[in-house]
């Protein structure tokens, strides 16, 4: 379970719930969770979506092969070794990525995307990301 510790009711539950598993004696994994923002989430969406309109990608090909594993390898290709297929690359999600690591994925993103001569919205032009918004609704079946 995920408990806000900002809300009294979810303070509430989690020490109800501590409590019973005290009792218990169990074994616990008690972890910190940071959250995004959903203008955060937006934007990256926004940002992927523009190169793979400039690029004649789906959403998901740029996510995966630009975003990821050519521009960010360090936060999300892990090696991993299985005992049949041997090491392996495996992409770790976006949602494990903590606000500051999303951060800097995004300002590399865009470096990145300068650099190939691809202009993408600044977080607070508003114009422009509606601007690329509706051009990814009409382009949906493409993307």
């Amino acid at each position: 379970m995920i408990y806000n510790l900002a809300d009294e009711l979810c303070r509430k539950q989690v020490t109800a719930r501590l409590h019973a598993l005290l009792d218990k004696r169990c074994v616990v994994d008690l972890t910190e969770k940071t959250v995004r923002t959903g203008s955060q989430n937006r934007y990256l969406h926004v940002l992927i979506g523009a190169v793979a309109m400039e690029t004649g990608n789906t959403l998901e090909f740029t996510k995966e092969w630009y975003f990821k594993r050519l521009v960010n390898p360090s936060f999300f290709v892990i090696e991993k070794t299985d005992r049949i297929a041997g090491t392996v690359s495996v992409l770790r999600s976006t949602r494990d990525l903590t606000k500051g690591e999303m951060s800097t994925a995004i300002d590399r993103f865009r470096n990145w995307a300068a650099e190939q001569g691809m202009y993408l919205p600044s977080p607070d032009d508003e114009s422009l990301i509606a601007s690329v918004e509706y051009q990814m609704g009409r382009m949906r079946e493409y993307l």
